[in-house]
């Protein structure tokens, strides 16, 4: 009854003689084993909601699977019948096992974990009666994955929370603990995106509680139940939405493979750069945002066209990169950025020459790693920066120094462009900025960006490492601003550690706010904050901060 791949090899690890989880598969009776235990769990104890982990749907060959698919009429070579199979099978679970809950308690929580909550899949989520959001920042996850998530989760209409965990590494490291300043600013990044906290822990098999562990997360938990208040039953204020590649992957019947490097890079320059942004998939109303971002890789489907040519219709703009913005099958770009596709450069990397200053480093060649289009200009169409090609790629008899062959010098095209529709820009960028963190590539488009929206909801000065959001509580008629601050470094292999929390001393903010502000005030603390508003715009400025700071916008005479 175990998952098994195509060469009958067990999943998770090689054989039976290494330790490790052997993964059952649930299109066998062991379904209905683990649906007798949870009837058993649910009837016999007074459980607060049931979370069921390990699970999603699973590549499987099994004898159970062969049988079935043969059952079918299929054949378990033909792979989109198998998908479609395993699919069936994960979701035949999930209804098997919320339905022996729900039999014994009606509207007990119910949560089936994958470790990722799969952008553009909403039919996955729905499964459960809310999201926990799985990112142990130390863990492998990093500091910019939970962002990702619930900017994504926030607009799914599901109760949703951060899952981090009080582990110096991840799961199963008994005896490690992180600083109590990271659980902190942890809890704290999931107020400040909507979410509910949630802190992992795994009880020693003595079933006795480690007081440590307990005071560690009550660090956090003390400064998350005075925030509370502030917290509930909140909507994103955005003026940008990302459109995740992972999710338009999905929606084209292609699943990505490997690390989604567009969505991360994108998400990274969006929170160094100070953006109100959401992440959305295909299915997202457009209307809420200014400006759409397509990174990278997004083929324009026909349904995905007209949402945009809606869009851009009411007045928003687009920014592109790399071959987004292309139709399905590369045959020509879906929108009018003033260029015309002529196919992906034979040069990688090459360079970007801008007609603009960046604010860092004023002007120069800057070069992008990650693979670029050539593109020719339509009248219509405003070049703000040229591509540049260097002499030749490093191969076997072409190479230069240590790395990569500098640029000719001389303009091969544009490299960015301003059109109709928005900006399109000739680089995977995102990609780039994922792997490189390269400060021009994160000015070039913070540059484009500004271009398009005008006018940004938010400014602040908080440094790059700062993360801020406003969230709406429409019930009270306020905003929450929320400005967070910590550094982590790396410690030993992959691992970041947040350990020293450094204040934050006049941190000026100005926000746009058509409707009268009655008060200012900084929460929990309830102090009161002096403020302008004029044209427009609030502005305030916050004297002294630590980790995580709520301002609160009271609208009202």
């Amino acid at each position: 009854m175990l998952i098994r791949d195509q060469q009958e090899q067990i999943s998770w690890v090689s054989d039976f003689m290494t330790p490790g989880y052997h993964q059952f598969c649930m299109n066998t009776p062991y379904a209905d084993i683990l649906a007798a235990q949870v009837r058993e769990v649910v009837t016999n104890y007074k459980a607060d909601g049931i979370f069921l982990d390990i699970v999603g749907v699973r590549e499987c060959y099994c004898q159970h699977c062969i049988a079935e698919i043969r059952r079918r009429g299929s054949d378990p070579r033909n792979r989109d019948d198998m998908k479609s199979m395993w699919e069936d099978t994960y979701f035949r679970y999930a209804q098997k096992m919320n339905n022996a809950v729900h039999a014994i308690r009606p509207g007990l929580p119910v949560f089936h974990n994958s470790s990722h909550v799969d952008r553009g899949r909403r039919d996955l989520a729905q499964v459960n009666t809310h999201l926990e959001l799985e990112s142990l920042p130390t863990g492998g996850w990093g500091y910019d994955h939970f962002p990702l998530s619930a900017r994504y989760a926030q607009n799914l209409g599901l109760d949703y929370l951060g899952m981090t965990g009080k582990f110096h590494t991840s799961w199963g490291e008994f005896g490690g603990f992180k600083h109590p300043n990271a659980l902190r600013y942890e809890t704290a990044l999931s107020l400040a995106n909507g979410a509910r906290c949630s802190i992992g822990d795994q009880l020693h098999p003595t079933g006795i509680m480690d007081l440590a562990t307990y005071s560690l997360i009550g660090e956090a938990y003390k400064e998350v139940e005075a925030k509370e208040g502030w917290c509930r039953d909140t909507t994103a204020v955005c003026d940008v939405a990302l459109l995740s590649v992972e999710a338009a992957y999905h929606a084209s019947g292609s699943p990505p493979t490997g690390h989604n490097h567009a969505d991360t890079g994108a998400v990274r320059i969006l929170l160094e750069g100070h953006y109100l942004f959401d992440v959305i998939d295909a299915e997202a109303d457009l209307a809420p945002y200014k400006v759409i971002i397509l990174p990278d890789d997004i083929a324009i489907t026909g349904t995905l066209q007209t949402k945009l040519k809606s869009f851009l219709t009411e007045g928003g703009k687009v920014l592109a990169t790399g071959r987004s913005g292309l139709k399905q099958g590369g045959t020509g770009f879906a929108l009018d950025f003033g260029v015309q596709w002529q196919g992906a450069s034979e040069f990688k990397p090459s360079y970007f020459k801008p007609s603009f200053e960046i604010p860092s480093l004023r002007s120069s060649s800057f070069v992008i790693y990650t693979e670029s289009q050539d593109v020719s200009l339509n009248p219509n169409g405003t070049v703000t920066g040229s591509k540049e090609n260097p002499y030749f790629n490093r191969a076997l008899f072409t190479f230069c120094s240590h790395q990569h062959t500098p640029s000719e010098l001389q303009a091969a095209g544009p490299g960015m462009v301003e059109g109709p529709d928005g900006i399109y820009l000739a680089w995977n960028v995102f990609e780039d900025y994922a792997l490189k963190g390269s400060l021009p590539v994160k000015e070039i488009v913070m540059h484009a960006l500004d271009r398009l929206l005008g006018q940004k909801t938010l400014f602040t000065n908080l440094p790059s490492q700062g993360v801020t959001t406003l969230q709406a509580q429409k019930g009270h008629n306020r905003w929450i601003h929320h400005v967070l601050y910590a550094s982590p470094v790396r410690r030993g292999k992959n691992v970041e550690v947040i350990e020293d929390l450094l204040p934050l001393i006049d941190t000026r903010v100005s926000i746009a706010a058509a409707e009268p502000v009655r008060e200012v005030y900084l929460a929990p603390q309830r102090i009161a904050l002096p403020f302008q508003q004029e044209n427009g715009t609030v502005s305030y400025e916050i004297p002294t901060w630590v980790c995580h700071q709520m301002v609160v916008i009271q609208f009202g005479e």
